[in-house]
């Protein structure tokens, strides 16, 4: 049970948090056919506290490497990164299972270098799963860290970190060779012991097959709603961004009341409207 104490008077990012027993990955394995999966991306403390009592897991994706840093694709997102961001999140949150993703280069070699790095994360974050990309081909991979205490959540269809072998973002499954194929992935992976699966952008048909093969739950992104868990990238979801994928439903347009806000202060500031006396000191007598 987290029941750790902030001093609210000195920091502004750690509100006193309601002490709970955070969720276990057993208790979303549990959670098959039996009620909805909510996971939602988080890169920042401050965002897993606004999101962490509307979810079951947040996922630190590495996905951040373009909603945070800019990059043109999650390619060159390191270990670091992964780290710091991750500890961020766990100390956001009380209530959601935290994942990490393992990003590109740092398990591909082999299980050995996936143990190590794994290990690393959750050491350095406190997070109780790491997240890996690949089908039949991470089957042992998956296997090997499982059988070393480290929960992995599978994920396969498209598959962001092979971008450069796809030859970019569209949907997958379109043809029946590809479709056997994912859903083939996703059993392997799924064998292999992990106990969530992520369809990602793969025809709905194929996102029902595959839920159905495996016996652990499936979290759908651009797959479908029988599947038994979503989850979207928090901030396309929140209209952070101009273009907004198919997949996307989204519930605000936040990029637009951030402009207007800035817009509003940077004229104030200009007219000399702010700051007012009830932003500024003055010495009493």
């Amino acid at each position: 049970m987290s029941t750790y104490t902030l001093d609210t008077a000195t920091s502004r990012a750690h509100p006193t948090p309601v002490p709970m027993k955070r969720l276990t990955v057993p208790m979303l394995q549990e959670r098959k056919g039996v009620e909805p999966i909510v996971m939602l991306t988080a890169y920042t403390a401050r965002m897993a506290q606004l999101l962490d009592p509307h979810c079951d897991l947040l996922l630190v994706g590495d996905s951040l490497g373009q909603v945070i840093y800019g990059l043109p694709s999650t390619i060159p997102v390191t270990l670091e990164m992964m780290c710091a961001h991750g500890a961020a999140v766990v100390r956001g949150s009380y209530h959601s299972v935290v994942a990490i993703d393992m990003p590109f280069g740092s398990y591909e070699a082999g299980p050995a270098q996936a143990f190590e790095n794994a290990s690393r994360v959750l050491k350095e974050t406190g997070a109780a799963a790491v997240k890996l990309e690949g089908g039949e081909a991470m089957a042992e991979t998956v296997a090997f860290l499982v059988a070393r205490g480290i929960p992995v959540i599978g994920h396969v269809g498209l598959t962001p970190q092979a971008v450069n072998v796809l030859g970019g973002y569209r949907a997958r499954g379109r043809d029946d060779a590809e479709a056997e194929k994912i859903v083939a992935d996703a059993r392997a992976v799924a064998e292999a012991g992990c106990f969530l699966l992520v369809l990602e952008g793969v025809m709905e048909e194929i996102a029902v097959a595959a839920s159905k093969a495996v016996a652990c739950p499936t979290i759908g992104i651009g797959a479908s709603a029988a599947c038994d868990g979503q989850v979207l990238v928090t901030d396309d979801m929140l209209g952070m961004f101009e273009r907004t994928p198919r997949f996307v439903k989204r519930y605000d347009d936040l990029a637009t009341r951030i402009g207007e806000a800035a817009a509003t202060y940077a004229a104030e500031v200009r007219s000399r409207a702010f700051p007012t006396a009830d932003q500024t000191y003055h010495r009493t007598k």
